[in-house]
């Protein structure tokens, strides 16, 4: 499979790759929900509301935000701030390893770059914690750049519209579609499009292809319409194998979660001993459960969540 092939051949009525373009701006400029992330070109802002969509939904990420800002306005505000306060302020969100990282990459950017933010994606990868999306998206959205890059709502959207649902694809050839499908100039609207249209209407186990844009250039749609002639009657059927997470309640994340919890709720400096967190944690805890204790405190110690000493068990400062 080639990359233009794979763009051109989508089915027998496509349509150029500038009408696909113009059908999903055109959409995305009349459904595009009004996010506060979208109105400004501020690199800090736009890096903390991706750090924060990861794995989170909007609905929950937008009080969050506004809250996170207004206590750390600025990239040197978050940078100087006790690390326990940023974990604090991180409640709700979940991962909270996403906090300390954060604010080690606007600590990398104060030290390394004088508080002056990276422009380019290679150099934006190397902070702490970012990864080739969140970096990608930082170029693009802040300096619009003409970057491609994929989340799970544009690699789902990607995948359907533009490869033969038969076909195994690598995530290589899923970005080369990505950056060949680019308009260039456009790219900070297209990428917003793409993401909007993967979470809003091309949606993993639903999608509501009766009001997608780019239907009729979408070859996962051709497909299925033309295997099933009952298609417009029966449940789309899901083609996009994507990662399901594995039940929460009960796993060590949900216990990592808790033991941030607890020590969310102490006053600063404060700690607390091994025995005295263990119920906190599980209701249920036993000195027998020691171990299973020690070892996750010693997992989030090595994630920069907690500092454990001789006293006791809290949040780094």
């Amino acid at each position: 499979m080639t990359i233009h092939r794979s763009i051109n051949q989508n089915h027998e009525h496509s349509l150029s790759l500038n009408d696909l373009h113009q059908a999903l701006l055109k959409w995305f400029s009349e459904a595009a929900r009004d996010l506060p992330w979208r109105r400004t070109r501020d690199p800090y802002r736009i890096l903390v509301a991706e750090v924060m969509l990861q794995q989170t939904q909007v609905d929950r990420v937008l009080p969050k935000y506004a809250a996170f800002l207004e206590r750390f306005p600025t990239l040197h505000t978050l940078a100087e701030a006790p690390t326990a306060e940023v974990i604090r302020m991180w409640a709700g969100l979940g991962y909270n390893r996403r906090a300390v990282n954060l604010q080690r990459a606007a600590r990398a950017i104060c030290v390394r770059y004088s508080g002056v933010f990276p422009r380019d994606v290679a150099t934006l990868v190397t902070l702490p914690g970012i990864g080739s999306y969140t970096a990608g998206a930082v170029a693009c959205f802040a300096f619009e750049q003409d970057v491609a890059f994929m989340d799970t709502n544009i690699r789902r959207v990607i995948r359907r519209v533009f490869t033969d649902p038969a076909e195994t694809v690598s995530e290589r050839a899923l970005l080369a579609l990505a950056r060949a499908a680019l308009p260039v100039g456009r790219s900070w609207m297209w990428n917003q499009a793409l993401m909007e249209l993967g979470s809003l209407v091309c949606t993993a186990d639903a999608p509501a292809c009766w009001r997608c844009p780019l239907r009729d250039q979408c070859r996962d749609y051709a497909a299925r319409r033309e295997s099933d002639e009952r298609f417009a009657s029966t449940p789309v059927r899901k083609r996009l194998a994507e990662r399901r997470e594995r039940p929460f309640i009960g796993s060590n994340r949900y216990f990592r979660g808790r033991i941030i919890e607890a020590l969310r709720m102490l006053p600063s400096g404060a700690t607390f001993a091994l025995n005295d967190l263990g119920p906190q944690v599980r209701p249920e805890y036993t000195p027998d459960d020691e171990v299973w204790l020690t070892t996750l405190i010693r997992g989030l110690e090595r994630d920069g969540l907690v500092v454990w000493t001789e006293t006791g068990v809290r949040l780094p400062e």
